[in-house]
């Protein structure tokens, strides 16, 4: 019996909802979602595994213009997972428009199949989601189209058998029981930087980096020890709030996600370092695992 298995990259603009649809078809909640643009900073797998398939999703950073080194690590993630990719998901919603970009122009000259995911659908009004499926099919004459909603899932069921007709014959990539190429201290960090994005307003947000330093499990508990980075003692001040109720408000909604995820009790430490302009220092990001 034959034995299906590939790459399939889920691209689009920032705030286009691409990681609430690798959520949803991968069944668990790998990449973090806020209604802030540019959340996602890495390339995140997510693998689904059937007796004779294997599923290799790649939420990437949304499309954008580099404007410091973290941009530019963001779209080599990007780069990375088109040139993986057996299948490529391009994900747009009722409000996005075609720019001139690079972006498509590599899409029009891709050489595996494009699906184009029409998201939102939930927030149409008349023919609206029709109108603009065929305002995108005319731009980019993908393989296949389809219109979902990935915050309600509607749709998201008939996607999955149109992705497995297009991958090739292959031995699986990655061990059965294997549901992410990250590992834990990874999700922690993104746990934590999600709720810095929901707590915090403007800048902040973008200017922090966590890095997990300590993850000591045992039969009952996980020990985590967090360094949330910012580039500024004003930020610092920030993130603390006063007498650190802010910081300790968002640490407590991170811990209970982190329980939640790895279905077990965790012990939380944060602590913050002031780390000038690290996202325009290349080796500081290389340290941050860019």
């Amino acid at each position: 019996m034959s034995h299906k298995a590939g790459f399939v990259s889920i691209i689009g603009k920032p705030n286009v909802g691409k990681s609430t649809l690798m959520n949803q078809l991968v069944g668990e909640k790998l990449s973090i979602i806020t209604s802030k643009a540019q959340t996602t900073r890495h390339r995140i797998m997510g693998i689904i595994n059937g007796d004779e398939f294997q599923v290799v999703y790649s939420d990437t950073p949304g499309i954008l213009n580099p404007q410091y080194e973290l941009h530019k690590s963001m779209m080599r993630f990007v780069n990375s997972s088109l040139e993986d990719a057996d299948v490529i998901l391009f994900v747009t919603d009722l409000y996005e428009k075609y720019e001139n970009d690079e972006l498509i122009d590599r899409l029009k000259s891709a050489e595996v199949p494009i699906i184009m995911v029409m998201n939102k659908i939930d927030l149409a009004k008349g023919s609206q989601a029709l109108d603009k499926l065929t305002y995108w099919q005319e731009i980019l004459t993908p393989f296949k189209t389809i219109m979902v909603s990935a915050l309600t899932g509607e749709g998201v069921q008939d996607l999955f058998p149109m992705i497995l007709e297009l991958l090739p014959e292959h031995p699986a990539y990655f061990p059965k029981d294997e549901i992410t190429d990250k590992p834990e201290r990874f999700f922690v960090s993104e746990i934590l930087r999600e709720k810095i994005f929901l707590n915090y307003s403007k800048e902040v947000p973008y200017s922090c980096e966590v890095v997990t330093t300590d993850f000591v499990e045992d039969e009952k508990i996980i020990r985590i020890r967090v360094t949330i980075n910012v580039e500024r003692k004003s930020q610092r001040a920030i993130l603390l709030g006063h007498k650190g109720e802010r910081i300790k408000k968002t640490g407590t909604e991170a811990r209970l996600d982190m329980e939640q995820f790895f279905g077990k009790k965790v012990f939380l430490e944060q602590f913050i370092n002031v780390e000038p302009d690290w996202r325009k220092k290349a080796l500081k990001l290389k340290g941050f695992g860019y």
